[in-house]
Order: C-alpha cells, then sequence, then structure tokens
C-alpha cells in the first residue's frame, strides 16, 4: 500500500521584541494608518542580538516534536526553509541539527523565500512517498529584520521576525498531503531581491523601545522591491495557482475548508479569497500580528490555526505562497490530526 505524508506534530516560535507601526512613526516617515490600509500589518516581531535564524529554528523544532510525542532520534531528514541563514555554510539545517542533539541524518536549507515552505512540503511529500523517510522535520525560519534597510520606508514597515515548524509521518492511512503545485519565473527577479552585501550602513537613529537597529557593519544585503509590479503579479499568480491545484487534484473551490496562505499583504489575502469564493472568516489571518515573515509564515498561520482548534480530520486544508524569484506554489492537505484545544 502506498504512503501517505501526514502532518503530525506542529511548533512555532516568535521573538518576544515587539515593534509596532506606531514605533516605526517615530523613525520613518510613514503612518500606522497608511501601514494598516495598505498591508493590514500592526505590529511584528524582532529577533534579538544574541539570537540567530537557527535558535528560532530550534524552538519552533522542539515544540513540533513535543507535539508529535517524539524527539529527535526518531527523524529521518531535516529541512530548514530559509532566506536569512546563519551563514553561508555549513545549512542552517545542520547547525539546527546539533542544537536539537542530532546527528547522521540528513538535513539540508531550502532558498525559495516566501514559497520555502510551500516547496519544503512539496519535496518531503515526494522523498515520503518514495519510502525514502518516514519522518521528516520541516521548519520555516526567517530573521528578515537582519536584511531590511531601515530606511527605506517601503520595505521597513512589511517584514518580521520567526518560526514554524512540522513534523511529517509517512502512513498507509490515507489522507495528509494530497500534492503540490510549484512554478518559478526568473525573467521577474529585479522586481524583488536582495543582492549581496552592499553600503547602506542602518542610520543610530533607530533607537526605539529597547529595539537597537544601528548595526556595526559597513554594508549589509538589504531588500529591495518594486510594490506596485509584485503586487499585481502576486495576485495574478496566487489566483492562478489555487485553482490549477484543485482542478488538479479534483477538488472544487467549495470544498476547501481552510485556506492558508502566505501573510504578505492582507489584499494580497482577500484577493485571492475571492477568487475561491471563500469569505474571510475561513482564511489563516496572521499577517497583522507577524508582519511578513517570510517561509515562516505560512507554518505560523497553519500553527495558530492549529492552537485555536480549528483544524478537524477531514478538511479540506490549501496552503499558498509567492515569493521573490519569482516562485510560487500550493500544497493541498487533507487534514488528519486530532483537533487542538
Amino acid at each position: 500500500m502506498s504512503m501517505h505524508s501526514h502532518i503530525i506534530g506542529l511548533g512555532a516560535y516568535l521573538p518576544e521584541r515587539i515593534l509596532t507601526n506606531a514605533d516605526l512613526e517615530r523613525v520613518v516617515d510613514t503612518s500606522d494608518e497608511w501601514i494598516r490600509e495598505r498591508t493590514g500589518i500592526r505590529q511584528r516581531h524582532i529577533i534579538a542580538k544574541e539570537e540567530a535564524t537557527s535558535d528560532m529554528a530550534a524552538q519552533a523544532a522542539s515544540r513540533a516534536l513535543a507535539d508529535a510525542n517524539i524527539d529527535i532520534g526518531d527523524i529521518d531528514a531535516l529541512i530548514v526553509a530559509t532566506t536569512t541563514p546563519d551563514m553561508i555554510f555549513p545549512a542552517t539545517a545542520t547547525i539546527l541539527q546539533a542544537k536539537l542533539g542530532g546527528k547522521d541524518f540528513p538535513a539540508w536549507d531550502i532558498q525559495a523565500v516566501c514559497s520555502g515552505f510551500i516547496y519544503g512540503l512539496a519535496q518531503a511529500d515526494c522523498m515520503i512517498r518514495a519510502g525514502m523517510f518516514r519522518r521528516v522535520l520541516l521548519v520555516g525560519a526567517e530573521a528578515m529584520s537582519r536584511i531590511i534597510d531601515w530606511r527605506d520606508r517601503s520595505t521597513c514597515v512589511l517584514f518580521g521576525d520567526g518560526a514554524g515548524a512540522v513534523v511529517i509521518e509517512g502512513r498507509e492511512q490515507e489522507g495528509g498531503v494530497i500534492g503540490s503545485i510549484l512554478h518559478a519565473d526568473g525573467s521577474y527577479r529585479d522586481l524583488l531581491k536582495a543582492e549581496h552585501p552592499h553600503e547602506h550602513a542602518t542610520p543610530d537613529a533607530f533607537h526605539t523601545e529597547g529595539i537597537d537597529f544601528s548595526t556595526d557593519a559597513a554594508g549589509i544585503a538589504a531588500i529591495e522591491m518594486k510594490g506596485n509590479e509584485v503586487f499585481r503579479v502576486a495576485v495574478t499568480k496566487l489566483g492562478e495557482v489555487v485553482v490549477e491545484i484543485l482542478r488538479k487534484y479534483g477538488f472544487h473551490s467549495r470544498d476547501v475548508d481552510w485556506l492558508v496562505p502566505h501573510q504578505a499583504n492582507i489584499r494580497i489575502i482577500r484577493a485571492t479569497a475571492r477568487k475561491l469564493g471563500m469569505s474571510m472568516d475561513r482564511v489563516a489571518q496572521t499577517v497583522q500580528y507577524h508582519g511578513n515573515t517570510s517561509s515562516a509564515s505560512v507554518p505560523l498561520a497553519l500553527n495558530e490555526l492549529y492552537r485555536k482548534g480549528c483544524l478537524e480530520p477531514g478538511q479540506l486544508v490549501l496552503l499558498e505562497a509567492f515569493a521573490g524569484g519569482f516562485a510560487w506554489g500550493a500544497n493541498l492537505i487533507r487534514w488528519s490530526k486530532e483537533k487542538k484545544g
């Protein structure tokens, strides 16, 4: 009998420090009203100076393992989706493996920016179906605040830090991950990017509520985005991919119980919901509290639904994300984990 990939554990971590829109009003030419109207974001979490991406990942992963009632010795493979690795090499996944006390099993990173978790879930599912692994720990973790130019009001308001994790297990039981759709088009690469480090030290003026945004580095890699163009393409591609995945696997939009979208912009989320004819009360929404946490946003939103007791066995859950590259995709899941709460 064929194996099916079931999510058996979920975990999340958000740094303690919170940066509100009001905080940003004091240091850059923006306003709470402007940010909320255009993005839906009210606040975001900021990683501590002494923390690394792997530290956030370790917190989320440990909670996912505990939720699955297993330990790191029961894991066959570890995948970390991240745009902000601890270092160029080794992979953040191997650093995380050591922090969790694991060894010997394969561990590697995926870089598909905000679509990293979607790509990682598709990859883990294929490997489990092929019989290569039984249990995979998949983590999306990002320290996006470290690749932001805090003088650029068009991008500094958008991003936050955090990590989300799931444990995926192969079972003969029907359900679990039904399938995935992945796309990319590199011709759009200049619309949303972060090049190698260049000169633009963050101003010393960025001190608010105990959060120090100054840096000793002469230059850091920073996100550059042509927002209007990215918005238009994102709305189009996400509208297409959610229809495509439902059609491929024989479902209709009315069959979807929960949409778990990438949390980048509330207007993009609403547009995708409209494409599916879904009311927003069936859509996971964390963008207002987390901002755009890139590859961490989908697992963070999924974890919140689970922790609130919203997800029930038998429900059809649709995940989707759009990212720089451009890379985008969707996963379709027949939820099988018992309701939380």
